[in-house]
């Protein structure tokens, strides 16, 4: 039994759910202080962490059915549970049905539109499954999938949306867009024989790493951006300088003529740069006049 949990566990890399879940709880600080001079409740903190985790469990399980056959063939990632028959389809297919149904039960406990909403979410982290069959920035459409997490734990609290919520949404979409660019430089050659489209795949690693580079200074802009747009005080300020640090750090360790350093640029950095943006910004949420 133990054995199959961490089987599914490493189906849904779990353990990536660190990535989207602190930005999810930034929305959700921001929003109960902005607008209920207050703090989430426990209870709001529980269901949204658990709509989190079912949402992504269910997205990353559907996107293993559909690359199922592109996962068998590509030597990096033939060995994953249904590639190998570690786990059936059929199960997995089980699954995703149980962990949508979790995700409902919890937007259902926190609040109306939330619950309204809930089929355009997990319409979104479907559909990216799908993207990388027919334009070259999927990547994007991944980013977005995880960048709608800080609206949706905003509109979680206060069953009501703010636009400055946008802000970070565009921030974490193209966050993530520029890690997944660089990782994808590593299925370049895959890609080129599987008819899957990629940014690395049409312009080259050289100017991926460039276009990557990119889009984590328009993270930058758009953190200080939404930092300005709500006041906050200087918590803030320094963990916008911490995450572009790091985005620098992430950067330097990914060159064009040498991958060798790529999983520690995108599994170790961007898990300090999520937590650490977290911290910054309770911390600013903590002493912030409201």
């Amino acid at each position: 039994m133990a054995g199959r949990i961490r089987t599914i566990l490493e189906m849904i890399k779990f353990e990536h759910s660190v990535f989207a879940l602190p930005f999810a709880l930034t929305g959700a600080l921001l929003a109960a202080r902005a607008k209920q001079h207050g703090w989430p409740t426990l209870r709001q903190a529980l269901w949204i962490v658990i709509a989190m985790v079912a949402a992504r469990s269910a997205a990353m399980t559907l996107n293993r059915i559909a690359d199922l056959r592109y996962d068998k063939e590509n030597p990096r990632t033939k060995m994953r549970a249904l590639a190998t028959g570690a786990l059936s389809v059929s199960f997995a297919w089980m699954f995703t049905l149980a962990a949508v149904a979790l995700f409902f039960v919890a937007a259902w406990q926190l609040n109306p539109l939330a619950l309204k909403l809930a089929p355009l979410a997990i319409a979104i982290l479907f559909f990216y499954s799908y993207t990388k069959r027919f334009t070259t920035w999927s990547h994007l459409f991944l980013g977005f999938a995880l960048g709608i997490s800080p609206a949706a734990a905003w509109i979680a609290i206060t069953g009501s949306l703010d636009w400055r919520m946008l802000i970070l949404c565009a921030a974490v979409t193209l966050w993530v867009g520029g890690f997944d660019v660089l990782y994808a430089c590593q299925d370049i050659a895959f890609d080129k024989q599987a008819g899957l489209f990629s940014v690395p795949q049409r312009f080259g690693i050289l100017a991926a790493l460039m276009i990557a580079r990119v889009m984590h200074a328009g993270v930058v802009l758009l953190l200080s951006w939404l930092a300005a747009s709500f006041g906050l005080p200087w918590p803030a300020w320094a963990g916008i300088v911490v995450v572009a640090s790091l985005l620098g750090y992430e950067h330097s360790l990914v060159k064009a003529n040498d991958l060798s350093k790529l999983n520690a640029a995108f599994f170790t950095v961007n898990g300090y740069i999520s937590m650490l943006f977290l911290l910054f910004w309770g911390a600013a949420a903590a002493v912030w006049r409201v």
